[in-house]
């Protein structure tokens, strides 16, 4: 790659020396690096990863928040219509907790090339254990490495544990501040008393970590490791625009039926009631 091991970021150099990588990747970093906002990014581990083990992961980012900001723009304009503008700072506070929420759905499942510095002798069992687990259940092994099943089912776990902590945690906020909002509305205008509800946070923001923990996870982890890397990437590997385009279509695809399966869900633990027939 015409490069000098010393210029390398201290764990891919310490990877390269432990032949923990191959030439392959040693090559996508210069190739990356050559790029102003990639070698920005790289200065990250969790990006440089990342970026290393996909680099259509950055387009799939964007592609991923893009089209929930806009699908979730949407079912605020459709769910409240001609109040749309007067309530648009709720809106604003519903779309940037899902845009929170969609950059973590994409993060944390992603495929990564580990460079993870080996832990010390003395790290618990349990810790040893999720350290050496991959960070997506299906992603491929890079060559010298391989993981079990024990340890890919793992992976489901960690990133389910993550997931729902940033899903509780962004519901908290969003509903929060939400519930202020309406209520504040309801000082001014009494008139509103009986037309807005206000949500009950701490079951939704449960609800949703769970969600988020269970269907989101595996769903996630399933398009990225299975039907990307492992069906679409290698027949169209060289073929960019295809492959970004129909990456573009199946996360549309999933984002759709992630809502769909949200408000059964809600409907059915019952933090969210049915429309009533008029």
């Amino acid at each position: 790659a015409g490069r000098k091991l010393s210029s390398l970021p201290a764990d891919l150099a310490a990877a390269v020396e432990g032949g923990r990588v191959t030439g392959d990747i040693v090559r996508r970093f210069a190739e990356m690096d050559a790029s102003p906002l990639l070698r920005w990014l790289l200065r990250f581990r969790g990006f440089r990863e990342r970026l290393l083990a996909d680099d259509l992961f950055l387009a799939k980012l964007a592609m991923e928040m893009g089209v929930g900001m806009i699908a979730k723009t949407a079912a605020e304009y459709e769910k409240r219509r001609e109040n749309f503008v007067k309530e648009i700072d709720i809106v604003i506070a519903d779309v940037v907790m899902a845009i929170v929420a969609d950059f973590m759905l994409v993060y944390l499942p992603a495929p990564t090339v580990s460079l993870q510095p080996p832990l010390a002798r003395n790290a618990g069992l349990i810790t040893s254990f999720f350290h050496n687990c991959p960070d997506n259940a299906f992603q491929i092994a890079l060559a010298g490495r391989s993981f079990s099943l024990l340890q890919r089912l793992g992976a489901i776990v960690k990133n389910g544990a993550k997931l729902f902590a940033v899903g509780t945690g962004a519901s908290l906020v969003g509903t929060g501040v939400t519930n202020a909002l309406i209520k504040a509305r309801k000082a001014v205008d009494k008139d509103l008393d009986d037309e807005i509800d206000d949500i009950p946070v701490v079951s939704t923001s449960i609800a949703y970590g769970i969600y988020m923990a269970v269907s989101s996870n595996l769903r996630y982890q399933i398009l990225s490791g299975v039907i990307e890397q492992r069906m679409l990437e290698p027949v169209l590997h060289k073929h960019k625009l295809l492959l970004s385009a129909l990456c573009f279509a199946v996360r549309t695809g999933n984002t759709f039926l992630g809502s769909l399966l949200w408000v059964d869900y809600a409907r059915m633990v019952g933090v969210q009631k049915a429309e009533e027939e008029i």
